[in-house]
């Protein structure tokens, strides 16, 4: 299976923020994957609602929202009307998930839900068959960079079987240390969607690198 590809836009350069987006229209990516931090949820600040809409206004692939931010309620109908083709939102961050998965939807947009490395798949049972993705952080959300999480083959894994027994269309995405060496596991291990941020953007060929991650 051909992989889809989101590079993470936090890694881009933003002083040259226009120009790196039409690098990613013009390279093989599926989306452009979109962080959202609040300092809050996650320790560190990244950008909101006005980047949001300044790299919608160049963008040509459609808009993977990750809000790591508390609250995500409160700001659904800002992203979506910002540009966002699709929005996550943390399982560790909603108290009411299903109401949430449904305003989004409401709205919309594609709904996921992600969820942190010592977060179990198991307990997405009650809600895989409403939502259409799931982001399984394969490092600790908040910086770019950070190594890849070994454990995180067997979480796919485990993920694959849960959707495929509740008969669920959720694509499983994975965020965080992708590169060439783990995609092909990641994908042999159910994986739909690899994002994939420094390893992009600090590359000398960044779309050479896109393509490359689709090639498995």
């Amino acid at each position: 299976m051909i992989p889809l590809i989101a590079p993470s836009i936090l890694a881009a350069d933003f002083a040259n923020l226009q120009k790196e987006v039409e690098m990613l229209n013009a390279s093989q990516a599926d989306y452009i994957h979109v962080d959202i931090m609040d300092g809050v949820f996650v320790p560190n600040i990244s950008f909101g609602i006005p980047v949001t809409e300044a790299i919608q206004k160049h963008a040509e692939k459609p808009l993977d929202v990750h809000l790591m931010i508390v609250n995500p309620d409160h700001y659904l109908e800002a992203f979506r009307n910002a540009g966002a083709e699709i929005i996550s939102v943390h399982y560790e961050a909603c108290t009411h998930l299903h109401r949430t998965i449904q305003a989004i939807h409401k709205l919309g947009a594609k709904a996921g839900v992600a969820i942190n490395p010592h977060t179990s798949v198991e307990l997405l049972g009650e809600i895989i068959d409403h939502i259409d993705l799931v982001c399984i952080m394969s490092v600790n959300p908040g910086f770019g960079g950070q190594k890849f999480i070994q454990n995180t083959y067997s979480k796919v894994s485990r993920l694959k079987e849960l959707i495929l027994q509740k008969h669920s269309s959720a694509k499983i995405e994975i965020d965080g240390g992708v590169n060439l060496e783990n995609a092909p596991k990641l994908i042999s291990a159910g994986a739909d969607v690899l994002v994939a941020g420094s390893f992009v953007f600090n590359s000398s060929d960044p779309g050479a690198t896109i393509a490359a991650l689709k090639s498995f």
